[in-house]
């Protein structure tokens, strides 16, 4: 790519993504700063436009970083009145109650919204400080110095030839240089995978985890509705098959976020994560709620659920990883966004100092203390068994012995447990298909439950056809000659928007077909593909899903 000329701008700091952790940063770097140089980067039309969270949010995070956001009109307005939690049955459901629960558990004083909105507010007080945000600018390749320090980023790279290659009509795209560069690209993001592997930053760590989140947001009811209630579930339906659970929070407008999430690791690969949330919604619980209700948005993303053990450095030459670029949601309080905020402050205070100090370009050392012994850490630590002890024991073992665990932290500062361990990568725990049972799963009904690509429409889903393929097989072989023959080729099936296919015809072998178009960027294939053989990459700026209130 040496011979294509590119036009560069220059900034003190480049920040790829407009989460809550790259928002964080900018708006902490002009509080400190009114003239340091910011400039935001975002892959979606709009900011908010990819971001998908259940979310109860824990408003820590923004009450250090603006500490008067109610008055200055953040979208967070539904405080959780009750909390409640479920292990369901096929047909019946026990409520766990809550007194024996660790107090971190507890969900009064936080807030039911909606994290893209949230997000939205978050880039308007950004930009009234003078942060530049630049939405639809997907970043697609690192800048690297004469030392191997990245010093910037390319974005806005559009018209690519459908091989991939650059044609009359390709737009270059631009390089955004900075003295550091803030990577919040959120879970399993591109560019920070590849400064993952080429700074070895997990050395010494355990392999990250992950979980798949599904969600719906509907419209019921008005007499079902109970605006402020928070409900959790575990158990049925997916049993012993993985861990996981579900979320069903209402908010304002007679609005319920209905969401479930499955652990990456399990190991039945007939397992169908989306049609387990389809078939979730009949449970006589959930089916009573929505009964006359209609769903009005679908979205899914990967969530990082390694915890404390499992987060990789943070910093590298010329930048750090944000938010779930690192992996810092606590996950049994299914809670991240407030770490993301505290780490894009965290990061922020540590660029000023080094950049007051005269220095660019080399590790923000500061940054990683902080985040490891600070706020961030006191949050993930006391609950780093919890995903473990679930993945080895399972759900009955994760409510005893995790409960346990948290309380004993919570009260002694240190756990009997140590420090336990996760072993494999979920790829790797995809197990044989002929080991495991094929799971019948019900039609979807079309009233409760929907085919995937009915869901993917309520995902506002675009991708310019003529563009490249942004799903990269390493070799095109292995889904039809290894994944099809030993694992009944999960891509199938573990996708939650159907963009990958098997086709048989008659008298034609197997093809693989990747219907890209689909994609709503959850990155589960790049996870989970157990040959390690898809990587996804970042389509053109502006295009995947386009969520308006999730």
């Amino acid at each position: 790519m040496a011979e294509i000329e590119r036009e560069a701008m220059e900034y003190d700091v480049v920040i790829v993504g407009a989460g809550p952790a790259g928002l964080s940063a900018a708006i902490r770097l002009k509080q400190l700063d009114a003239d340091i140089q910011v400039v935001v980067l975002e892959k979606g039309s709009e900011v908010g436009a990819h971001i998908l969270s259940g979310a109860v949010l824990d408003t820590v995070g923004l009450d250090a970083l603006i500490p008067d956001w109610k008055a200055k009109g953040a979208p967070i307005n539904v405080e959780v009145k009750k909390d409640k939690f479920y292990v369901l049955g096929e047909a019946g459901k026990l409520r766990i109650p809550n007194f024996p629960m660790p107090p971190l558990l507890s969900n009064h004083g936080k807030y039911i919204v909606s994290m893209a909105n949230v997000c939205r507010w978050m880039a308007e007080q950004a930009e009234e400080l003078g942060v530049e945000i630049f939405p639809g600018m997907a970043c697609s390749e690192l800048v690297y110095g004469d030392n191997g320090e990245v010093k910037g980023v390319v974005a806005g790279v559009f018209g690519l030839e459908a091989d991939g290659t650059y044609g009359p009509n390709t737009e270059p795209g631009m390089e955004l240089l900075g003295k550091y560069v803030f990577l919040s690209e959120g879970v399993r993001g591109s560019l920070s995978k590849e400064v993952i592997a080429k700074y070895d930053l997990s050395a010494g760590k355990e392999p990250q985890k992950f979980g798949l989140g599904m969600k719906e947001i509907w419209e019921i009811d008005p007499d079902k509705h109970k605006e402020g209630t928070v409900t959790h579930t575990m158990g049925w339906p997916l049993g012993g098959n993985a861990g996981g659970g579900s979320f069903i929070y209402h908010l304002e407008n007679n609005q319920v976020y209905v969401g479930f999430a499955v652990h990456l690791n399990y190991a039945n690969p007939h397992l169908f994560p989306y049609m387990e949330f389809q078939r979730f919604k009949h449970h006589p619980m959930v089916a009573d709620l929505l009964k006359g209700g209609k769903r009005v948005a679908y979205g899914a993303r990967a969530m990082t659920e390694g915890g404390y053990q499992s987060m990789p450095k943070m910093v590298f030459p010329g930048g750090a990883l944000l938010g779930c670029s690192v992996g810092m949601i606590n996950v049994p309080r299914i809670k991240g966004n407030h770490n993301a905020m505290l780490s894009g402050k965290a990061a922020a205070e540590a660029a000023f100092a080094a950049i007051q100090d005269g220095r660019a370009q080399d590790e923000l050392t500061d940054y990683e203390d902080e985040v490891r012994n600070g706020a961030i850490g006191d949050d993930l630590r006391p609950v780093r068994n919890v995903k473990p002890i679930w993945s080895k024991f399972g759900l009955l073992a994760s409510l005893g012995a995790g409960g346990f665990d948290m309380w004993f932290q919570s009260i002694f500062k240190f756990s009997l447990f140590g420090t336990m361990k996760h072993g494999k990568n979920d790829a790797a725990a995809t197990g044989k298909a002929a080991d495991y049972p094929v799971i019948d799963y019900p039609r979807p009904d079309g009233t409760l439950s929907f085919d995937r690509l009915t869901n993917v429409s309520f995902s506002a889903t675009n991708h310019e056809e003529s563009q490249p393929c942004h799903l990269h097989l390493a070799d095109p072989d292995i889904p039809i000659n290894v994944n099809l023959p030993e694992f009944a080729e999960p891509a199938q099936r573990y996708c939650p928007a159907g963009v990958y296919e098997v086709v048989e015809e008659e008298g034609k072998d197997p093809r693989f077909v990747i219907n890209f178009q689909n994609c709503v960027h959850c990155k589960t294939c790049d996870i989970k593909d157990p040959s390690q053989n898809i990587t996804w990459t970042t389509p053109q700026g502006g295009d995947g899903p386009n969520y308006p209130n999730m």
